[in-house]
């Protein structure tokens, strides 16, 4: 008998034994059943073991593997079933069957998670949002992998190790450091747009059901005419938006660092099923072509004046994982993975995670991961190809051969999903971005969206994190705040005098 008024997470192994039909029997792992489990088989009582103990041996030999590489960047996450219905025709700018009808559901995957923390760090740290959706289509999984702001720190994928490493611990003392944070984002001005979110109030999300989702990069759609246009995509949350106090944020931290988890587990026992509504923003090539900046530059949001949101269909989550491990944690997700209708553009860092992602998954989970059933293509036991071997392989294709060309049915290509034609020129280098105005959404972002309060709690949060940097690094990025707005820059100033940390940042940069 359970205690009453226990949470459906607290209650978990109660309703599995009350569901449980019949006493299952103890096998090995090769299907053999177990005599004793409470013992290790010894000579005598007091004798050593026996190497001949298979009981032993099966366990220890898979508990010592049991755990996968943890991920590099969003460790901790939590996630869940669903679905995706479309509400909205946009099948005039794309002809992935996932949207080709209003009214149809497509399974979905969604895996929520904090970026820069380990698998037990706490969920309510200040730290982006993890947001990725594994659509289970006819056509095969496409992964919609972003976090829960529309812009990202950098522009260029090759800062991307280094920008990781200055979110994780240093490596001499295995600790947070304030100087590699500061340091990094002030030499990287591109990094100000999201610093500037990641410090309001959004950059500690009251768990995963009241915060949007983006997809962040531009993508290309292509139409069943071979008509292409870039797009941008966003998931909005039907709960509204909620964020946490940074006092309540680390009173949590405490008393209940997978606050997250817990949250999102017991509204979905609860049949409080969360939703977002998945909207587009939609540029033409000759939009693109003359836009006044890079319209495939991640530190930067199309305006919505400009190219409006068009509704698309409604995300909902109303299934738990039965495994953690097995749903959540080997969920593979990858930008690569996407499906004709849905393409990449030119935007860099897009194209770096097509490789990043999938390599990472290879190296965590191994060659075979898209076989393992989280993964797997949605319509077969697995997709037909040419890929053989490797550890673990769930379905090896039989005896279909597996070289291409051959005259024995092997799979052929279906020239009906061919991508058209686009041109490209131009000359070969590595190209630093310059004067593509880093500070001019920072500022607006401070002038517009925020209002007085949340500005004050803004600079508040940036104080209590500049304060622990070296000086020279502080009075940098006090300077680089100072091109987004004079007055953030004399507030930083102010709030951190206050703190005992006299800077000059101000005066040597007057004429900003």
């Amino acid at each position: 008998m359970s205690c009453p008024g226990r949470d459906p997470s607290s209650e978990q192994l109660n309703n599995y034994k009350r569901n449980l039909k019949g006493e299952p029997v103890l096998l090995t792992a090769n299907g053999a059943p177990v005599a004793e489990k409470k013992a290790s088989l010894t000579v005598g009582p007091r004798g050593p073991m026996l190497l001949q103990d298979f009981v032993y041996l099966d366990e220890m030999s898979h508990f010592t593997r049991e755990r996968v590489p943890e991920r590099v960047v969003h460790a901790k996450g939590a996630g869940a079933f669903g679905y995706f219905e479309v509400t909205h025709d946009i099948t005039k700018y794309c002809k992935a069957k996932v949207f080709s009808s209003i009214g149809k559901r497509t399974p979905i995957a969604i895996r929520f998670s904090t970026a820069g923390g380990e698998s037990g760090s706490a969920d309510t740290v200040r730290d982006p949002r993890g947001f990725a959706v594994k659509f289970y289509t006819e056509e095969g999984i496409w992964d919609l992998v972003g976090n829960n702001t529309p812009i990202f720190f950098i522009k260029d994928p090759l800062f991307f190790p280094s920008f990781v490493h200055t979110q994780k611990r240093n490596p001499a003392t295995h600790l947070k450091d304030a100087d590699m944070f500061w340091d990094f984002m002030s030499l990287r001005p591109e990094t100000t747009h999201q610093i500037m979110f990641l410090f309001s109030d959004r950059g500690i999300s009251d768990g995963y059901r009241y915060m949007h989702g983006y997809g962040s990069h531009t993508f290309k759609l292509v139409n069943s005419k071979n008509e292409t246009v870039y797009c941008k995509f966003y998931h909005k949350t039907d709960q509204g938006i909620k964020n946490l106090s940074p006092e309540k944020a680390a009173e949590l931290s405490a008393s209940d660092p997978d606050y997250a988890i817990r949250d999102l587990y017991n509204a979905i026992a609860k049949k409080q099923y969360p939703s977002w509504t998945l909207y587009i923003q939609v540029m033409t090539n000759e939009q693109a072509k003359t836009f006044r900046w890079n319209p495939f530059d991640l530190t930067k949001i199309w305006p919505h004046e400009e190219y409006p949101e068009i509704p698309v269909g409604r995300l909902v989550l109303d299934r738990n994982p039965e495994n953690y491990f097995a749903d959540v944690e080997q969920a593979a997700f990858n930008p690569g993975n996407m499906i004709p209708g849905i393409e990449a553009s030119p935007d860099k860092m897009l194209q770096g995670r097509i490789f990043a992602y999938g390599d990472t998954q290879r190296h965590r989970l191994g060659p075979n991961h898209l076989q393992l059933p989280v993964n797997c293509p949605f319509k077969a036991i697995s997709a037909m190809h040419y890929q053989r071997d490797g550890h673990t392989p769930i379905y090896n294709h039989g005896g279909a051969p597996n070289y291409y060309p051959n005259s024995f049915s092997g799979p052929k290509e279906c020239p009906a999903v061919r991508s058209p034609p686009f041109h490209l020129s131009g000359d070969v280098d590595r190209y630093d971005p310059v004067d593509e105005d880093d500070f001019g959404q920072p500022a607006n972002f401070w002038k517009k969206i925020l209002d007085e309060p949340a500005r004050e709690r803004l600079v508040q949060n940036m104080v209590g994190s500049l304060r622990n940097a070296s000086v020279f690094i502080v009075e940098r990025a006090v300077r680089n705040f100072a091109r987004v707005d004079i007055d953030l820059a004399q507030r930083l100033t102010d709030g951190l005098r206050k703190c005992g940390i006299e800077i000059n940042a101000l005066g040597k940069s007057a004429n900003l």
